[in-house]
């Protein structure tokens, strides 16, 4: 491991901190000297030499969200008095430098960009707006860096409090915004929950600049589109649609748009293991999916995310594919889950439409309302069967589970799955909110991701949640992010957390809890309901064992976990076969 550059505390352009329990930004910072301060300048411009040889034709430097640079940009962040500090000039000379030794050393033709903030709004403990980067800070930033040297600028905006509101836009109003949409600076686009964010910003920026203006933020085609016939920036820049769907811009240009695969901002690609729930290239060792050697008769059960991913790669491998679906819609579990999480910040609709473009595309024979068992399969004489049944639902061994004010989960499947064969997700998640056959105090067992979803849809439709959780860990299987907002909303909302459970019985007026110590409590509820994990489920996968050639189990039916595991099992299967 290379020796750390500066050992410590982080550091910064002062010795500033935010009075923010829920932002990681807490802890102080040292302020860097001048000398350090040419160090690292020579630090970028060597990373940039490196970047040269390596063939690429130029950098961005990241001098936004409250990243070092950024933080030297803010007069929020940097008190400094001497050349480093004050004026917009001076706060902005580190980042000239850094353009000005990469111009040096490797030529005016080597492109150098630089993110920076259009806004930084102060929604911290303490602060106010008027202490931070504002627009006409950025602007005046903009011009001293073009005139650098800088050859485009790309446009982020902060919310100091709220890091994630800086690079994932859409986060920010999950699961509703920290703060009022009314209270948003009229230069931050809000109208589309974090979609297109930070359009106005850089509209105000590309009119007083000559270099082209970027603009980022949950933006897609149609938008873009917008963005660029409008006039607000030059280029539409793309990170996790493009982690998505790599082609997006070559499906784009080839009028194929109903072949690129969505980016449901699930967020499942950050961090260090990177994965994503659609292209699961993201992270693997493979990216291609090749021609079978020999084309061969595969029958995939079941529509949901494995089935569908299944069928697509195997008749992308010129395999006849016959997909067997017992209900009138594919998507599996995937309806039940858009009714309960919405449409934002994650589209898991957009992962059907998908779907089912690429299943007609590739001809794949789809029959839906057919409940395929074993002697229906055999019939089909296949070379090959892929299981992809989804798990069952689980009875937790609970004393009074079967109590009256206790929803079955399975019971609970079965009615939603009816009422979704009459209304679509969207319009069964608004008709909740005027009934639903839950009381108004609700316990829930069970703190992993669906109960945790399940605690947030309830607690929108006005009941009074607890949770129940026998781990003390609540959110597993959320996305670190997303469960970070998630617990600073509950909090907010009144949700009750009851972690490290040893023990759970139903009693007449609600739940009484046994925790570690010994210590027994009664919480009264109107309605218990469990929210456990789904089983798995063999029995089709045992049935056939010895009867086909190939006899495979993917998704939920062999190993129930994510939706990105899912997919993930549907490819790797089908690329084997």
């Amino acid at each position: 491991m290379p020796e750390p550059l500066f050992e410590g505390p982080p550091i910064g352009a002062s010795p500033i901190s935010l009075n923010n329990p829920n932002d990681f930004h807490g802890e102080m910072p040292r302020a860097l000297t001048i000398s350090e301060i040419e160090e690292l300048v020579d630090k970028f411009a060597s990373a940039a030499v490196r970047c040269a040889k390596a063939g690429f034709d130029g950098v961005d430097i990241n001098a936004a969200s409250t990243h070092l640079l950024h933080n030297f940009l803010s007069p929020f962040w940097n008190r400094r008095t001497d050349i480093y500090g004050g004026s917009p000039e001076n706060r902005a000379r580190f980042v000239v430098q850094i353009i000005q030794e990469i111009k040096k050393r490797l030529g005016q033709d080597f492109a150098v960009e630089v993110i920076i903030n259009g806004i930084e709004i102060g929604q911290a403990i303490g602060v106010d707006n008027s202490a931070c980067l504002t627009p006409e800070h950025a602007l005046k930033i903009a011009r001293i860096l073009e005139t650098a040297g800088a050859d485009a600028i790309q446009v982020r905006s902060h919310w100091l409090g709220f890091h994630q509101g800086s690079f994932l836009p859409e986060a920010f109003f999950y699961p509703e915004p920290p703060v009022p949409v009314k209270s948003m600076p009229k230069e931050y686009n809000a109208s589309h929950k974090g979609a297109g964010a930070n359009i106005r910003l850089a509209a105000g920026i590309k009119k007083e600049v000559g270099i082209p203006v970027i603009v980022v933020g949950r933006l897609d085609a149609d938008l873009g589109e917008q963005i660029l016939r409008e006039g607000k920036a030059d280029f539409i820049g793309m990170t996790r649609r493009l982690q998505a769907d790599p082609d997006y811009p070559n499906k784009l240009m080839s009028n194929r748009v109903e072949e690129i695969a969505p980016c449901t901002a699930c967020d499942t690609c950050l961090g260090a293991n990177a994965r994503c729930r659609i292209n699961p290239f993201l992270g693997a060792e493979f990216n291609t999916i090749d021609k079978a050697e020999r084309r061969k008769k595969i029958v995939v059960v079941g529509g949901g995310p494995a089935g569908m991913e299944a069928a697509r790669v195997s008749a992308l491998r010129g395999h006849d594919v016959t997909l067997f679906e017992k209900t009138n819609k594919l998507g599996g579990l995937l309806h039940i889950a858009a009714t309960v999480k919405g449409d934002h910040p994650e589209d898991l609709l957009s992962i059907v439409r998908y779907f089912e473009n690429q299943l007609r595309r590739l001809k794949v024979n789809v029959k839906l309302g057919k409940k395929a068992d074993p002697y229906g399969i055999l019939e089909e004489k296949p070379d090959a069967v892929i299981i992809a049944t989804g798990g069952s639902t689980v009875v937790p061994q609970i004393t009074g589970i079967n109590s009256r004010h206790v929803v079955n989960g399975a019971e609970l499947h079965r009615k939603l799955r009816f009422f979704l064969r009459i209304f679509e997700p969207r319009t069964l998640r608004f008709l909740s909110r005027f009934f639903m056959p839950l009381g108004k105090r609700v316990a829930i067992i069970g703190g992993g991701l669906h109960g945790c979803e399940l605690a947030e849809f309830l607690t929108k439709r006005g009941r009074k949640v607890t949770i129940i959780e026998s781990s003390d860990t609540i959110g597993k299987g959320m996305v670190d992010l997303l469960l970070n907002h998630l617990m600073v909303w509950f909090q907010k909302k009144g949700v009750v957390l009851k972690t490290s459970v040893k023990r759970i019985e139903i009693v007449p007026k609600g739940v009484a809890i046994t925790m570690q110590d010994g210590s027994r409590s009664v919480i009264e509820v109107d309605t218990v309901v469990p929210a456990v994990p789904l089983s798995a489920d063999t029995d089709l996968y045992s049935s056939l064992e010895g009867k086909v050639p190939e006899v495979h189990a993917v998704g939920d039916c062999k190993e129930p976990l994510l939706i990105v595991d899912a997919v993930s099992a549907g490819s790797r299967v089908a690329r084997a076969i």
